[in-house]
């Protein structure tokens, strides 16, 4: 059955944040429904549509950002009461606007997340998870990592309150009182939860997670351990997940998967059998969706799947056939309802035309006057700075309620901008000094009419910290900027994994010294990125990374006074001795450092890293040899007369210069990781063996791994 849905756009609010609208129950069966959404002035909308024109059932006064809007009630009883989280305080309404509750935590943060089963509320904050009963507090934890979103399963199926917390270290802890009963590793961070069918299932266990990296999966909680169900890969590369909801979109009688991601795409997932999800319609809106959900919302017998973007636009996709097809000749004829329609946004337009230019005539004159006073408009920007694993490269998104004009990127580290297909923005780049502390990438981006969100891929290299800062101008009057910081840590390639192999060639760094816990936390946390901020619970902790571009580990463990970290690539440790002995310098700590170096690491290390230089070396040719073969095509127009592997490339021509494209200076990043491995393995010996780099960059053209692994051994 094929899906065909009509967009409608409704209205816009203020900027929203994830999970902040929901729909009302229908008063009646297929009657519609009320739409409710919190945005981040603060005001609670709540409103109907009647005759295609949303009309206001209720509106709150402005007032602190809403984090988090949920309905709840009493259990077995429609859910039509609306409480948000603003700050640290928990408000309920009822679904005509009356308030009814306000409640102030005991959180010393303000609240991400929230959840609320009949006289039961769950609150976390970025670390700190509460359970309150009748608003008494009952139950408390500390999570080792930042808590992304909070989920309990229905009581009235499982007959026990079990929370489940979608933590950034890849973990969903599954919770029983105020103690951790136990915690499943999924495979990205995960962003949002919610229950399968919205009732979770038939056992009532069943929940679906949405991580950062696009993925989705269904896992089954069960009292003592979990069972995972099915896992959807991110293949299409599209972005992370920040609202799931179930629907029978279809009317086949089984609910449909709804899902909305931060790059602006929704998509819904049938399901075949139990365990099979298959995506059946996807669309595309210009930003991101913070919330999702399915109804009845527009006309009487209209299913419809309602979207809410960050800028706060509500935009629904309908059943409703919105248009019709005529033949040839045959004469169409719009109905009444929707001339009127048309006629009313024309005349809105032209009201709005002329309101925008009596405002900018009004402004002009005040700005030439003596007396003027010039205010800077604020605007809101949502960003995100994330490691990919796929490709070992950094993607930085920049999300504004406006119109941008311009983004200027500035970084103090080397690092190599890449292509970015959904990127249709102009980029140019200006020289940079050459002093070694200054600039050392200067980008100005330059996006198209109506672009609100914007992508960028940054790689970097091991080794070179620093900072990279992202100048926002969007279209607006007068012009204002905002500056964003993101910090390239020295290990920037690692990313935080739940194991690794301990039978591999480990080499070891120990640190010991009058150090406290929090202060070599702040120390890893300064190196690795994916580690949490706070310090963790416990007298000692162990984080295990692995190196998205070689595929190498890192262990650390570390505790008051001492430190162990093992890695199987010398270089990672020789990083991290450089870069932790200067932050105890600056503190005036005096360390005891000791290493353990397996020279059988080396040899690991590089058939790690040979495949992928072999890879890049044969892609760098047959690009070479592109030019040469076309001119030949031309001057002789058959080729036949070649070998197959030259046929192969001309064929092959486009695809392999978008790849040689999309991986600038790949190569050279190969070259210099094997030059620091050479000089890293023989600095740990007190040798410097920067005189042989070059006979080691001529070695490396063509080279076979024996004869590479030869050179290092021989230069010993």
């Amino acid at each position: 059955m094929e899906v065909s849905l009509a967009r409608v756009d409704y209205l816009q609010v203020g900027v929203t944040a994830q999970k902040t609208m929901r729909l009302l129950p229908a008063s009646g069966r297929r009657a519609t429904q009320k739409v409710v959404v919190g945005d981040q002035d603060g005001v609670i909308t709540c409103f109907g549509i009647k005759k295609g024109e949303p009309v206001t059932v209720f509106k709150t006064l402005p007032g602190p950002k809403i984090a988090r809007l949920e309905l709840g009630g009493a259990l077995n009883t429609p859910q039509e009461k609306v409480f948000v989280a603003t700050g640290s305080e928990v408000r309920g309404f009822t679904k005509r606007g009356k308030q009814f509750l306000s409640f102030e935590t005991n959180l010393t943060e303000d609240i991400k997340a929230m959840h609320i089963s009949g006289a039961d509320l769950f609150l976390c904050a970025s670390y700190i998870y509460n359970h309150y009963c009748d608003c008494k507090d009952k139950h408390y934890y500390l999570s080792r990592d930042k808590i992304n979103d909070v989920l309990c399963l229905p009581v009235d199926k499982v007959n026990c309150i079990t929370p489940v917390l979608a933590c950034q270290d890849r973990v969903l802890r599954v919770l029983q009182g105020s103690d951790l009963l136990y915690e499943v590793e999924v495979p990205g961070p995960p962003t949002v939860l919610a229950l399968n069918n919205g009732d979770g299932g038939d056992s009532g266990e069943e929940i679906v997670y949405g991580t950062s990296d696009g993925k989705l999966g269904l896992i089954q909680i069960t009292g003592s351990a979990s069972v995972p169900k099915w896992e959807i890969e991110n293949e299409k590369k599209r972005g992370g997940i920040l609202c799931i909801d179930s629907f029978d979109i279809l009317r086949d009688g089984v609910k449909e998967l709804l899902v909305g991601r931060d790059d602006g795409v929704l998509e819904i997932y049938s399901f075949e059998s139990a365990d099979d999800p298959v995506l059946r319609y996807d669309y595309v809106l210009s930003e991101s969706i913070s919330s999702i959900q399915g109804g009845c919302v527009g006309k009487d017998g209209y299913d419809e799947v309602l979207a809410c973007t960050y800028s706060g636009w509500l935009t629904g996709l309908t059943t409703e056939l919105a248009y019709r097809e005529g033949g040839s000749g045959e004469e169409l004829k719009l109905s009444q309802e929707m001339q009127s329609k048309i006629s009313s946004l024309r005349n809105e337009v032209e009201h709005l035309q002329m309101k925008v230019l009596g405002e900018r005539e009004k402004y002009q004159q005040s700005s030439q006057s003596s007396s003027a006073v010039s205010s800077v408009p604020a605007f809101s920007v949502n960003d995100k700075f994330t490691l990919n694993k796929d490709d070992a490269s950094y993607s930085l998104i920049l999300e504004v309620q406006a119109a941008i004009d311009i983004i200027l990127v500035q970084s103090d580290v080397p690092v190599d901008l890449l292509d970015v297909d959904k990127n249709s923005a102009v980029v140019s780049f200006s020289n940079c000094d050459s002093d070694p502390n200054g600039n050392c990438l200067l980008a100005t981006y330059r996006c198209q009419a109506n672009t609100t969100r914007l992508e960028l891929k940054i790689r970097s290299i091991e080794g070179r910290y620093g900072t990279l800062q992202a100048y926002v101008t969007p279209r607006i009057q007068p012009k204002t900027c905002q500056v964003y910081q993101y910090q390239i840590k020295p290990l920037s390639l690692h990313q935080r994994t739940h194991s690794i192999d301990h039978d591999r060639p480990m080499n070891t760094l120990t640190l010991k010294g009058q150090f406290s816990f929090a202060e070599i936390h702040s120390w890893v946390v300064f190196c690795l990125p994916e580690v949490p901020e706070r310090t963790p619970p416990g007298e000692s902790v162990t984080f295990y990374f692995q190196n998205t571009f070689l595929g190498t580990q890192l262990e650390s463990t570390y505790r008051i006074g001492e430190g162990c970290f093992k890695s199987d690539n010398i270089s990672t440790i020789s990083i991290l001795k450089d870069v932790l002995s200067k932050e105890a310098t600056k503190r005036k700590i005096n360390l005891n450092i000791s290493f353990d170096i397996n020279e059988e690491s080396v040899r690991h290390t590089l058939k790690l890293i040979h495949p992928k230089l072999e890879y890049q070396q044969l892609l760098a040719k047959k690009v070479h040899l592109i030019d040469a073969l076309r001119e030949l095509q031309v001057q002789e127009g058959n080729v036949d007369f070649l070998v197959p592997e030259y046929r192969s490339i001309l064929e092959e021509a486009d695809q392999l210069l978008e790849e040689y494209k999309k991986q600038p200076a790949h190569l050279e990043r190969l070259y210099g990781m094997i030059t620091d491995l050479f000089i890293d393995k023989f600095k740990f010996r007190g040798t410097n063996v920067k005189s042989k780099v070059p006979l080691l960059l001529e070695l490396l053209d063509g080279c076979e791994q024996e004869r590479l692994v030869a050179f290092f051994e021989a230069a010993s």
